[in-house]
């Protein structure tokens, strides 16, 4: 009986190795897996990898709005999770002033400056409807959007004491005008292309000081500068994972609940054997910010153990604004699976050249023993 209780602890660890990142009180340890990529031969003896990666993996939504989408992925490597990551951050199309011609400048904002500021600026414009700008090409209006800025600052005559004593002093991206060329009319009417702000401030000026000037946007993405990261923030977090070793009850239990953020650890009246106690209860893990307060105190120090789900990515992603979310996140994935097939394709490639190498050398050798 002993043995048995023995092996089954020894079983239960093994797993919260394979399966959990444990949270110690100074240090983390687990973090190394030995689960992915499946070449633990033992734990998959049929080696069937694919299928069961691909009956494995669970992506869930828990809440989303226009730009900004939290969701889960289960059963997937961090090195996919990390991938993914990058790729909303840096491999996304978007569209962003490329190209500014300044024809008058007389702000106490310098030419580069400024032309970096307008290039920060967010532009809604599909990108799916422009083709990429190579150097050697001219613009047109498949791969170049043009928006003209012309602003003067003017002392107001008639101003009172509450109204502002100058007329445009304060130079916002709604004074960026889009100016359609060839058929982009026609191809954006339902959606004009616009600033995603209007309040973006970009210069401020007092009488007399005036800006005109003529700014390209280009199709480009984030890896070759930010300004075409559609991503404000993408990241991702493993799901915590609390362990009752044992039951936590009577005062202990509120000083437990008391240990983590609201939500995590509910208080609940459990009656055993007439008597009413009060007995601690996870409810909401995914809500715990894995603060490590309650491995402070040792009357906890048995009794709990913090871990983050190996396998379980809980994604936190927010747009700039010219993408929305959902689409941020499906574009990614279609780069991340046009890379593998890529992948696939030179690996073939490449066996194929050995293949007939080796063929080759054969044959070789067999005229040679043959002479």
């Amino acid at each position: 009986m002993k043995k048995s209780k023995q092996a089954s602890k020894a079983r239960d660890h093994l797993e919260i190795l394979q399966t959990r990142v444990v949270v110690e009180r100074d240090h983390v340890s687990s973090i190394s897996s030995s689960d992915f990529p499946f070449h633990t031969s033992n734990r998959y003896p049929d080696h069937d990898l694919v299928e069961r990666l691909r009956n494995k993996i669970i992506i869930a939504i828990e809440k989303k709005s226009q730009y900004d989408m939290e969701f889960d992925i289960i059963g997937v490597d961090a090195s996919i999770a990390n991938a993914l990551r990058r790729i909303m951050i840096a491999e996304v199309p978007t569209m962003a002033i490329e190209k500014v011609f300044i024809y008058d400048n007389t702000s106490i904002v310098q030419d580069e400056v400024l032309a970096h500021r307008l290039g920060l600026i967010p532009i809604k414009a599909d990108p799916d409807e422009f083709d990429f700008k190579q150097s050697t090409e001219h613009p047109t209006d498949q791969n170049t959007i043009v928006f003209k800025l012309k602003q003067e600052c003017k002392r107001n005559p008639k101003a009172s004491a509450d109204e502002a004593e100058y007329i445009n002093h304060n130079v916002y991206s709604a004074a960026l005008i889009w100016e359609p060329k060839g058929d982009q009319a026609e191809r954006f009417k339902d959606s004009p292309i616009r600033p995603v702000h209007d309040d973006i401030l970009i210069a401020q000026m007092r009488p007399g000081q005036k800006i005109e000037l003529e700014a390209h946007c280009e199709k480009g993405c984030g890896k070759e500068h930010a300004k075409w990261s559609p991503a404000a923030t993408a990241s991702y977090r493993l799901m915590p994972d609390i362990i009752l070793k044992e039951e936590i009850t009577g005062d202990l239990a509120d000083k437990f609940a008391s240990c983590f953020a609201p939500g995590v650890v509910e208080v609940e009246n459990k009656t055993v054997d007439g008597e009413s106690k009060k007995v601690a209860k996870v409810v909401n893990p995914r809500l715990d910010t894995v603060s490590r307060e309650v491995l402070r105190h040792k009357e906890f120090e048995d009794k709990v153990q913090l871990t983050r789900i190996r396998d379980h990515f809980i994604f936190r992603v927010e747009s700039t604004g010219i993408l929305e979310s959902e689409k941020i996140v499906f574009d990614s994935l279609q780069i991340l699976s046009s890379k593998c097939t890529m992948l696939l394709k030179a690996l073939d490639i490449k066996l194929k050249e050995k293949e007939e190498t080796e063929t080759s050398q054969n044959n070789e050798n067999a005229m040679e023993l043959d002479t």
